[in-house]
């Protein structure tokens, strides 16, 4: 069973940068790849990116491309949201969630995912 718990959420002002941190509860993290989701209010979940279990490969949704970066430290068991330049519409709780992959590279969280964490609260306003 692999654990996930989501931290560093909270309220920051537009223009504003949060690192999120999504921590696994066991080492065979490293065989999973690994997504990043929001949901806002009265919206769907959206995913917004995901990261190969080796980091060696990630992709984004066009909402948060350029302005978020993904990355993994699986020594650490620890999976990396960096956002910046955050705008109001950024708001939403935000799920890190894991998938089983066979493949060092491929970064693919769009087909079910196995684990998920229990969200952490993102609010973006002045």
């Amino acid at each position: 069973q692999l654990q996930l718990v989501e931290s560093g959420g909270g309220l920051v002002q537009p223009g504003g940068s949060l690192r999120l941190s999504c921590a696994a509860s066991t080492f065979i993290v490293d065989d999973y790849a690994i997504g990043w989701f929001r949901q806002a209010p009265g919206k769907e979940r959206e995913e917004i990116s995901c990261i190969s279990r080796s980091g060696g490969s990630s992709n984004y949704a066009d909402t948060v491309k350029g302005r978020f970066t993904t990355s993994r430290d699986n020594a650490k068991k620890t999976v990396f949201l960096d956002m910046t330049s955050l705008k109001p519409e950024d708001t939403a709780v935000y799920y890190c969630a894991a998938v089983y992959s066979d493949s060092d590279n491929e970064a693919k969280c769009d087909n079910g995912m196995n684990y998920w964490g229990i969200g952490t609260l993102v609010t973006v306003s002045s």
